[in-house]
């Protein structure tokens, strides 16, 4: 492409500084570097982390930053040392990156990879370094991201290529939260068919991991939210059951614990709430019950009594649901185009770049369930 090597000016929504709306401004992305990609993003989600970092994890030196990780896109151009991708594959940027040599890549227990933002940037939730300038000042990628820009740069050990029919206009969603809610029933709950279920929180993320539940062959998916309206939402990825937590006068675990004879089989905490998480930890059966934390926030700890865990009961936590993701990502898309797993369905409203606080907005209300931004033409 003629812009192979230069510097491209492009627009981008900037958060100066947290708890302010977003600026769209002009940036420029630098060329990519040794094994890096760049990228024209086409469209991306607007997830609840990006509302994490500006609303409440508000780090300060994790500003300025380009937000937006649920994205998908076209490589413009390469670095030197990439083989694996050239201009014009369709490709979706990876938060978690999947470097294939280190030793959590080279383990099947586990996702997790010692290169990129992830391995101990949690709090900043990116690098120092960054191809993003804008007036003159650095701005942060976010986890290694940075959707919310018409360009991006990635190291190509974060960038999964996918189907190029695959429509990146809802494909982007598996960048984040599908996957996230999917793959913590099917890879870190391991739901088991014939199992009765409770997914707490029906947004993106606890919608997908309703439909993860139903994959799996669970036989009651018990869908448990504040919002009487997603009830019947969550019958469309597989609930057979909802509760509204407001409608009784005692807590949500003895509630489920008389709806299944003792408790589920399986819980998936899809919040981000460490009140949630010990509900759906106590809603367990115990002996065998699996108790999944799946919500995103490193701001408060949590607690529970000992005795829910001597009693048999295992709580555990999952990140981007499992998956490895330079693998995971191409199969979910794979799985989507065989109509194996819903994606459109997701999807409430269609913004552009522009509207990005209006989409924030809608999502801190929640009035939506996804808000899918059209980002450039392609």
């Amino acid at each position: 492409m003629a812009t192979a090597g230069k510097v491209i000016k492009c627009k981008a929504a900037v958060a100066w500084e947290p708890n302010k709306p977003l600026v769209i401004e002009d940036i420029e992305v630098a060329p990519p570097q040794a094994n890096e990609v760049r990228i024209k993003i086409v469209a991306t989600g607007v997830c609840h982390t990006d509302l994490y970092h500006l609303f409440e994890g508000m780090h300060k030196d994790g500003f300025p930053a380009v937000l937006g990780h649920e994205g998908a896109g076209i490589v413009e151009s390469v670095g030197p040392g990439v083989s694996e991708f050239q201009p014009g594959d369709r490709v979706i940027p990876l938060f978690i990156s999947q470097c294939r040599e280190c030793r959590f890549c080279k383990s099947p227990k586990t996702n997790q990879c010692e290169k990129g933002w992830a391995a101990d940037h949690y709090d900043v939730m990116a690098l120092a370094d960054s191809r993003f300038t804008c007036k003159g000042k650095k701005v942060l990628q976010f986890m290694g991201t940075s959707t919310f820009s018409e360009y991006t740069v990635m190291n190509q050990i974060a960038v999964a290529k996918i189907d190029p029919a695959a429509p990146l206009d809802k494909v982007c969603l598996l960048g984040c939260g599908v996957c996230t809610g999917f793959g913590a029933a099917v890879n870190t709950a391991k739901v088991e068919p014939g199992s009765t279920c409770a997914v707490f929180g029906m947004g993106a993320v606890g919608l997908a991991a309703v439909m993860g539940c139903k994959f799996a062959g669970a036989k009651r998916i018990i869908a448990v939210d504040t919002n009487p309206e997603k009830a019947e939402k969550a019958r469309v990825f597989g609930a057979t059951e909802f509760v509204n937590p407001k409608d009784y006068n005692r807590p949500i675990s003895k509630v489920l614990a008389e709806m299944t004879n003792g408790g589920v089989d399986y819980s998936l905490e899809c919040v981000g709430n460490v009140d949630v998480m010990r509900n759906a930890l106590e809603s367990c059966m115990k002996g065998w019950g699996v108790s999944v934390v799946v919500g995103w926030t490193d701001k408060h700890d949590f607690s529970a009594r000992p005795i829910q865990l001597i009693a048999g009961r295992t709580w555990k936590g999952t990140l981007f649901g499992g998956f490895k993701s330079k693998d995971g990502v191409p199969q979910m898309v794979k799985a989507y185009m065989e109509r194996k797993v819903k994606l459109d369905e997701f999807i409430t409203h269609n913004m552009t770049l522009a509207q990005v606080n209006e989409a924030i907005e809608l999502m801190k209300r929640g009035g939506c369930i996804r808000t899918v931004l059209s980002v450039s033409r392609h």
